[in-house]
């Protein structure tokens, strides 16, 4: 169905890495299947993800390391600000976004490299088992279903660690029994996505569908006790957003999940007024860090992969 959002500036759009074009051609124009996937299939072979899989170490990973380089294990990282982003599960992550086939990482062996030889900084755990931030273990979900691997025990964990108001908090390990935005979103996320891939378990579904409702009992935005906004944070829209909640990617989760709900207003009506007279979206800022190299503009300037995440939702949410 095209979309019924006008002004889009989709030359504009077009005009891109096919890391982002396929998802235009798909989302917002709606051509064809042979038309974005022959885009798509590009992804492999150019730009972004010819570029970050050149960039793949022998071993399967990336940088030396599961989450972070190996030069910050062995403590002998530059000084800089910020955390890396170089690392296997930020590539991972990066390529699955961008539509890479997964059937280009198994060919390289990628799941199994991972299985002998990636361990989580966090007591040498191994790689597709997960560890025990949950944020960590949504991408690793994420990844795991789109690779082919089984990651149903990861899955379970999610169950088992959600919180009485629920949601999760990737501090629970520390004794945290209060939800956060941010681990909640990543959590319904990887949830969907095993779902999605496999069909899901009963109590799964309910976790994630708890967790959501999580969030539409807060607007996606507000807290629950005042109904005041949580922090200007969750209307700064950033691309790559890495682990940071907004309602933008908020509400690009309920798209995936095609569900629409009307305490969902207020969020979309946000990402409605950020959106510039000639249709686009401003990048709002970096996360600092180490990273391969840049994939969108700087701070102030109009970011395609923005302008497309909140055309599609809005073009979603006025469709319904």
């Amino acid at each position: 169905m095209l979309p019924v959002l006008t002004g889009i500036p989709t030359d504009w759009l077009l005009d891109s890495d096919p890391a982002l074009r396929w998802q235009v051609e798909r989302d917002l124009l709606g051509e064809p299947p042979r038309v974005w996937e022959a885009t798509r299939a590009r992804v492999a072979t150019e730009g972004f993800g010819a570029r970050l899989l050149a960039l793949q170490d022998p071993d399967g990973q990336w940088a030396g390391g599961a989450f972070f380089p190996a030069d910050v294990r062995a403590g002998t990282a530059p000084d800089e600000p910020g955390q890396p982003w170089t690392a296997t599960t930020w590539s991972l992550n990066s390529l699955r976004e961008w539509g890479l086939d997964p059937a280009v990482l198994q060919a390289r062996r990628t799941p199994e490299l991972l299985a002998e030889h990636c361990l989580w900084e966090y007591d040498d755990l191994p790689y597709w088992d997960g560890e025990v931030d949950c944020c960590i273990n949504a991408w690793t979900v994420m990844n795991g279903v789109w690779l082919g691997v089984d990651v149903s025990g990861i899955v379970d964990r999610f169950v088992e660690h959600r919180l009485p108001d629920g949601g999760w908090n990737c501090e629970w390990v520390e004794g945290s029994t209060r939800s956060s935005f941010h681990s909640t979103l990543n959590a319904v996320r990887g949830l969907l996505a095993h779902e999605t891939a496999t069909g899901g378990t009963d109590a799964a579904r309910a976790a994630r569908r708890g967790g959501e409702e999580y969030l539409l009992e807060r607007d996606l935005f507000r807290r629950r006790s005042t109904g005041e906004p949580v922090g200007s944070w969750t209307a700064e829209f950033v691309h790559p957003p890495r682990w940071a909640y907004s309602v933008l990617g908020a509400v690009e989760h309920f798209r995936c999940a095609d569900a629409t709900d009307p305490r969902m207003a207020d969020a979309v009506g946000m990402v409605r007024a950020a959106r510039q007279a000639d249709g686009t979206w401003l990048q709002g800022g970096r996360h600092a860090g180490r990273v391969w190299f840049d994939v969108d503009v700087p701070p102030g300037d109009p970011s395609k992969w923005l302008t497309l995440a909140g055309s599609r939702v809005l073009a979603w949410w006025d469709s319904r």
